[in-house]
């Protein structure tokens, strides 16, 4: 950077000579990638965009999606909190939305009666960990699904942040990623697919996968008969970077180098998000999409 300034401001210890210089204006990226050091947001916040489209190859929406986050500060603390979810129903019209939007309200009403009534002091903590919440909302939405929703099911990815701490609960095959600045993109939950099995086994490559005729087939879903446990992890959030949710109605068809190139050159979450999904769409979209993007901001 100090070789460039001296390239375009010249060296005071010599001579400058005169040249005709063209110059252009910063890109919106470099902008931000300038500011992006010297801005110390307080108190820490999540910013957040989401965006869905029933695609183009489907009449009905069986996705569902929640976003919610919100802010404690005062002389004791400084924390932001945020719950996150994408539900990807099955089983057809009636039975896959219905699915889906038990799933993601019950885990909802559980996280937020036991969580953020506790951190405001309206209710008594009972001794549950973060993991223990999430399980027992997870469990309690795989219940009320079975009950409402005979014979569908469907996806859950459900994210809980408190600070730069997330708590990410898994079940069939959307998915979480972690989203770097040096380009770097983790999934940082498993697929409960047959094909991501065969993979994991070495029977197919992962390219075999993506044109597998039983790559939609999951082996763990909310709402099945037989018993699970979902997967529960705990991570630090990605700082600077993103959380990125989505069905596979995304991951299916956009290569995570373009997912990347789009959320890096937007100008925030809700755009990001929504290129995404124009993104999906353009290739095919044969199926629900839907996106959330969050930006951890300290």
């Amino acid at each position: 950077m100090f070789d460039f300034l001296k390239k375009l401001f010249g060296d005071k210890n010599k001579p400058t000579v005169p040249v005709n210089i063209e110059t252009a204006p910063l890109s919106e990226e470099q902008l931000r990638s300038v500011t992006r050091v010297s801005i110390n947001y307080e108190p820490p916040q999540l910013l957040v965009g989401c965006a869905q489209s029933v695609g183009k190859q489907r009449e009905h929406n069986e996705d569902a999606l929640f976003a919610m986050t919100s802010v404690l500060s005062d002389n004791d603390t400084k924390t932001s909190f945020g719950i996150f979810m994408i539900a990807d129903g099955m089983g057809g019209h009636q039975h896959g939305e219905v699915a889906s939007e038990k799933a993601v309200r019950t885990v909802a009403e559980e996280l937020v009666n036991k969580l953020f009534f506790t951190v405001l002091g309206t209710r008594e903590n009972q001794g549950e960990s973060l993991h223990e919440i999430m399980e027992t909302a997870v469990m309690e939405a795989q219940t009320i699904v079975s009950k409402k929703a005979p014979g569908g099911g469907t996806t859950l990815t459900a994210a809980l942040v408190v600070g730069e701490q997330v708590t990410i609960a898994q079940v069939g095959d959307s998915r979480a990623y972690f989203i770097y600045p040096d380009g770097r993109i983790q999934v940082v939950t498993q697929d409960h697919s047959l094909v991501h099995r065969l993979v994991e086994l070495g029977q197919i490559t992962a390219e075999e996968a993506g044109a597998h005729p039983q790559r939609n087939v999951l082996y763990r879903a909310i709402g099945q008969t037989e018993p699970f446990k979902p997967d529960i992890n705990t991570h630090m959030l990605p700082h600077p970077g993103y959380m990125l949710l989505c069905s596979d109605g995304l991951w299916g068809v956009v290569p995570e180098t373009e997912m990347f190139r789009l959320i890096r050159s937007a100008s925030n979450p809700t755009d990001a998000c929504y290129q995404l999904v124009q993104a999906a769409n353009a290739a095919g979209g044969p199926d629900n999409i839907s996106v959330i993007l969050v930006q951890y901001m300290s």
